[in-house]
């Protein structure tokens, strides 16, 4: 029963962005793109989540709620940055309150580039957060009977 793989479930914040991509990410999930259809199932709880996907770039103000929720999260746990903001910092990377992108306070481990991230873009990056994701159970699972 341990090996069973369950729906991992994904959750998405708005760092301070222009919210082309959270559009993006909204029609990734209507009846046209349908990315629960590949398992993920969205939630606002960080305690619940799986895959944290965050958009826009981070700044002096959301730093500590980016932190906040990734700690927050189970392990194991997968980042996913959606767009040029998330991945670099984008347009807005020289303004004075930009940090950079989301791995500038916590670590990312995909990226899906893009301004604005298209939707099937956003299905390729959660396809592999749901693969990684399950990899990382796996190996969670094997340390946790190991231990036993």
């Amino acid at each position: 029963m341990a090996n069973i793989s369950r729906s991992p479930w994904l959750l998405h914040y708005d760092g301070s962005s222009c919210n082309g991509c959270d559009i993006e990410v909204l029609a990734a999930l209507t009846p046209v793109y349908d990315a629960e259809r590949l398992g993920v199932v969205n939630t606002g709880d960080p305690m619940q989540a799986d895959i944290f996907l965050i958009t826009g770039g981070i700044n002096e103000q959301n730093k500590d709620v980016v932190k906040q929720i990734y700690d927050q999260m189970p392990r194991p746990k997968v980042v996913v940055a959606v767009g040029v903001c998330a991945c670099t910092g984008g347009v807005f990377k020289d303004c004075y309150n930009i940090l950079g992108g989301a791995d500038t306070v916590i670590p990312v481990d995909i990226y899906v580039p893009g301004c604005a991230a298209r939707p099937q873009a956003i299905i390729d990056g959660v396809v592999q957060a749901v693969g990684l994701f399950q990899q990382r159970l796996d190996e969670h699972n094997a340390q946790k009977r190991k231990e036993a």
